[in-house]
């Protein structure tokens, strides 16, 4: 039987790969108008880059199933998880490679196309990685440790963008303030280089290569013979609800950090210059690792006032890694300590949702909504700060939709990964829409699209709940939160 610290030695290496997604997703939050006024786009032009990156991520699904259905098994059954997940490095890997020649050519399509290969590899990953980090340990905090593994894929999307815009305008210190396509290359091939890395580590790792879906399943239900069983993945409701859901959440999160540099140079917003917005950036990703810390105290094995401890004190201990992060590249720090009163109103909806995904998605949609339509009707600093904290309300997101998503499926867990894994599309084109909007009513109402993206979590959110009710499964179990 597996050792609690071998499971957590597994975990460890299993999250770095959740490091990279999150850099480079980030990442491309800098390359939008840099791109944008180098190519001379307009803004609907500038998403092509979250187009090209996330439209991937269906596309490397589809690939998945329709190998799954030539070869009649499970692509992940056949060659295992760990080794699915090593694949996929080696496909980002060459995704990565493309950015050398792009840079020199000054090719915005080559560039996009290196985005899209890496997007292909990231899908195979993240349709192996994330049901593993479920079941490596206790199923009852498999969610949270899909919490946790996001927030250090939020750490990736903190320094991310500082790191690439340093490579791009130089340091703060030099007042570079012109871009250069020619240096996004070094920042990638160093990526691709770790990607190997990595790669070549997990392999030799300890992390398991199969896992028993079939027992997952009864262990997550009351009654198992309430179960329900299909022939496809598509047949249980939970699942192709929460596939809109994916595509809408991933929409919102990434359609409102797209779209918010156009913002902060914009005269409603701060008027900054394009070479000034990485810190504003960094703390809208900041904020989703923000709130997973939080929201992942229930993943540790401590008794239940240690973790509501936790889930007050580890937001606040990622907001200092922002802060000393942005501190060392030089950045201003000070304009954003008030920020911390807007992580109090994220604390108290992990408290309110005690640990239910449905609850929580619930709550933090209501909190979306209400944070876009201030940011919508103010201008200045408290508009720019209430569109950040939209970070905050996705933070916790993904792990309770795909939680409610997959419950239940069994033998089709793969499957369904698959497909919400195909869903996040969902960043590219709610992105696209947002920016076809901005160019004819202005970016500062655009964000309207996001409100609608949170009103259907919302829906989900208690519709999950009454199917998985009647399927006997205990949400209890599926505890998402603070683990209370």
């Amino acid at each position: 039987m597996t050792t609690q610290p071998t499971r957590w030695s597994q975990f460890g290496v299993l999250i770095t790969v959740f490091f990279f997604w999150g850099f480079v997703a980030a990442s491309n939050d800098i390359l939008i108008p840099v791109f944008k006024k180098a190519f001379n786009l307009t803004q609907a032009q500038s998403q092509y880059v979250a187009v090209a990156f996330y439209v991937a991520y269906t596309v490397g699904s589809l690939i998945y199933v329709a190998v799954s259905k030539i070869i009649g098994l499970d692509l992940l059954n056949k060659i295992g998880y760990k080794n699915g997940i090593c694949l996929g490095l080696v496909i980002s890997a060459l995704g990565t490679l493309l950015f050398y020649p792009a840079a020199n050519a000054g090719s915005f399509n080559l560039m996009l196309s290196g985005l899209f290969i890496v997007g292909l590899g990231f899908s195979l990953q993240q349709i192996a990685a994330n049901p593993l980090a479920i079941v490596i340990g206790d199923p009852k905090t498999g969610a949270q440790r899909l919490t946790l593994a996001g927030g250090i894929n939020n750490f990736g999307t903190t320094i991310g963008p500082l790191l690439v815009s340093v490579a791009i305008f130089g340091s703060v210190l030099s007042g570079g303030t012109e871009a250069s396509i020619e240096s996004v290359k070094t920042p990638y091939l160093v990526l691709g280089v770790a990607f190997i890395l990595v790669a070549i580590f997990l392999k030799f790792s300890s992390v398991p290569n199969h896992i028993d879906l079939e027992k997952l399943s009864e262990n997550e239900a009351q009654d198992s013979s309430k179960l329900i069983h299909k022939k496809s993945a598509l047949g249980y409701p939970q699942l192709v609800l929460g596939m809109i859901a994916i595509f809408v959440y991933v929409g919102v999160e990434v359609s409102t950090i797209s779209n918010l540099p156009a913002y902060l140079e914009s005269p409603e917003g701060l008027g900054l210059d394009t070479s000034q917005i990485a810190p504003f950036v960094s703390l809208y990703w900041a904020s989703l690792m923000i709130g997973r810390w939080g929201g992942a105290a229930g993943a540790f094995n401590v008794g239940s006032g240690a973790k509501r401890w936790l889930t007050l004190l580890l937001p606040y201990v990622a907001f200092g890694v922002f802060l000393a992060v942005n501190a060392i590249m030089k950045h201003e720090v000070s304009q954003f300590f008030g920020y911390a009163a807007v992580i109090v109103l994220m604390i108290l909806a992990t408290l309110a949702s005690k640990g239910n995904p449905a609850r929580m998605l619930l709550y933090f949609a209501a909190c979306g909504i209400a944070a876009l339509l201030i940011g919508m009707f103010t201008t200045g600093w408290t508009s720019v700060v209430a569109f950040i904290s939209v970070g905050l309300f996705c933070s916790t997101m993904w792990p309770c939709i795909f939680a409610l998503a997959i419950t239940g499926l069994g033998d089709k867990t793969n499957q369904g990964s698959s497909l919400l894994i195909m869903m996040i599309m969902g960043g590219g084109f709610v992105s696209l829409a947002q920016g076809l909007l901005a160019d004819k009513v202005g970016v500062h109402f655009s964000f309207i699209v996001g409100v609608a993206c949170f009103a259907y979590l919302a829906f989900y959110a208690i519709a999950a709940t009454r199917t998985l009710r009647n399927q006997g499964i205990d949400l209890d179990k599926l505890a998402a939160g603070s683990g209370h």
